[in-house]
């Protein structure tokens, strides 16, 4: 089995369609989506941030 990890810049807000369609887009099966999340401190409070989004991706022979 092979494997191919993808990293995705993403804003959360705003690129919902530009995710739905780089799945779409995969030829291997979805084996798991990792967010990498930053912890945001603002004045009122703390809060978290996705930044990027590791997609794991197996490979069919």
């Amino acid at each position: 089995m092979e494997y191919k990890v993808h990293k995705l810049k993403v804003n959360m807000n705003e690129d919902q369609q530009m995710l739905e369609q780089f799945l779409n887009n995969l030829h291997g099966e979805v084996v798991s989506i990792i967010p990498n999340v930053k912890p945001i401190f603002r004045p009122m409070g703390a809060t978290a941030k996705v930044d990027f989004l590791l997609i794991i991706e197996k490979l069919v022979n």
